[in-house]
């Protein structure tokens, strides 16, 4: 998919405040970046910037991180932002440095419409692949039950992603081949799932939970 430029893009990253320019600096200790011990929940492939964007407006109490690749995706996203927000960062980075950036200190992953990378030499490339759940695994908190919430309208991303989730031993919960069947408007979307979902596609989703073998004594 060909990006549209943003002319204005470098006064709007310069401007944000919600644009973290040096995360690297806040790895293993994301904690003191928001200044509480709050759980911390990342989407990353954030697009936009609706859903993470929402997410942090009605939950006040978690530490949202949207993180995106592209200049001209994250200047859209950062002028919609509430300058009310207390709980919200943004980051402009590859996916494939998340380990770089953090490290157990996460409790959710959100995956919302990845690229499906559909060319099966590419496979490894797709966020829910082998090479990234292992990345994941160093960034999730230790002990504590932690999860990966994935969203796709590719029916082959998903099944690809159930098996890749399974065979690192995470629980499929919330398994759904069309989320938006009898669900309440209650639900924040993304707006690719906006578009898609109006014309009747159907939406897959699955939250693929590690539960904690801590045994509670």
């Amino acid at each position: 998919m060909r990006l549209r430029n943003v002319k204005n893009k470098e006064e709007i990253l310069n401007a944000s405040s919600f644009l973290v320019r040096n995360p690297k600096d806040y790895f293993g200790k994301w904690s003191s970046y928001f200044g509480n011990s709050n759980p911390i929940y990342i989407e990353i492939g954030m697009g936009k910037g609706k859903f993470i964007r929402e997410n942090a407006k009605r939950y006040p109490n978690i530490n949202f991180i949207g993180i995106e690749k592209y200049d001209s995706v994250v200047a859209r996203c950062l002028p919609n932002i509430d300058p009310e927000l207390k709980n919200l960062a943004i980051i402009r980075m590859d996916a494939l440095e998340i380990d770089q950036v953090f490290s157990s200190e996460v409790s959710r992953v959100y995956l919302n419409f990845s690229d499906p990378w559909p060319k099966k030499r590419h496979h490894l490339r797709r966020l829910s692949s082998k090479v990234f759940l292992e990345k994941y695994a160093t960034i999730f908190l230790d002990n504590t039950d932690v999860d990966i919430c994935m969203r796709t309208d590719n029916l082959d991303l998903f099944c690809y992603s159930l098996m890749s989730f399974s065979e690192a031993g995470y629980v499929l919960r919330d398994l759904t081949f069309d989320l938006h069947k009898n669900l309440s408007d209650d639900l924040v979307t993304t707006e690719y799932e906006d578009r898609f979902s109006s014309k009747g596609m159907p939406i897959y989703a699955v939250r693929a939970c590690r539960v904690s073998k801590t045994v509670n004594k």
